[in-house]
């Protein structure tokens, strides 16, 4: 998956242009793991239920229109949300509610990766679908649902592990490029690890990785205190929308 137009350097006082990098990417990211759906010039859409956690729809420009948004997904059936990228959307005469906000953040190219003496654990990349499964287990606090499905085990997508001496997966995180960014998302602990640990750990595997490349997101609440500890700066608002059919 590509970025196109965003393909070339970002520089980090570009901030329309990060924001609207770290909304593609995470749109992509989420079409990657629901296994399709369309990408027009506003959004990107499934017309078929995505899996848990996972919009039916992600606005790409302030100017979506909704008509067209809602148009191209399922809003019949149950548990259909929407991503609005830049809280600039007002679905409440749909049906839709706002389940939560939360807030886009960056971290610039030239900052210092985490040193490798500040995470107790190893970190490497996932490898395999078994190595897959066992890094959702511990993502999933025991049990494997099949989400992230091996499919997802490219060259621009990686699952970091950091395991302990005896190789449990203790902290972790999923990383994705498009273009001249990485998305960093589904960061981790498990069995009463810091979450520091998981952000230092899954920030110095990116910048192995994927070096000189800003990392963006979207976090709340405790984990948006965190993501900004560790060199992470706010880029704009977003809030997802979840249908509450009557």
């Amino acid at each position: 998956m590509s970025c196109g137009r965003l393909s070339r350097v970002i520089t980090d006082t570009d901030t329309e242009e990060l924001l609207r990098a770290a909304v593609r990417n995470n749109a992509e990211w989420c079409a990657a793991v629901s296994g399709g759906g369309a990408f027009t010039a506003d959004a990107w859409t499934s017309a078929r239920r995505t899996p848990p956690y996972y919009p039916d729809g992600v606005t790409l420009t302030r100017e979506a229109p909704a008509e067209a948004l809602l148009a191209a997904m399922d809003t019949g059936s149950p548990g259909c949300s929407v991503k609005d990228s830049f809280a600039a959307l007002d679905l409440a005469p749909a049906g839709f509610e706002v389940l939560f906000g939360a807030e886009w953040i960056h971290r610039p190219a030239n900052a210092p990766a985490p040193a490798a003496a500040a995470t107790a654990l190893a970190w490497t990349r996932v490898a395999d679908a078994g190595e897959l499964a066992g890094w959702e287990a511990a993502w999933g606090g025991g049990e494997g649902t099949g989400l992230f499905h091996p499919g997802l085990l490219t060259p621009e997508i990686a699952f970091l592990a950091g395991r302990s001496a005896d190789g449990r997966v203790l902290a972790g995180a999923a990383a994705n490029r498009t273009g001249a960014v990485v998305g960093l998302s589904n960061v981790f602990t498990a069995d009463g690890t810091p979450d520091d640990e998981a952000w230092a750990g899954a920030l110095a595997a990116v910048a192995e990785l994927w070096p000189g490349l800003p990392v963006v997101g979207y976090e709340s609440g405790d984990d948006l205190d965190t993501a900004l500890r560790h060199g992470f700066t706010p880029l704009g608002p977003l809030r997802i929308w979840l249908h509450t059919p009557q």
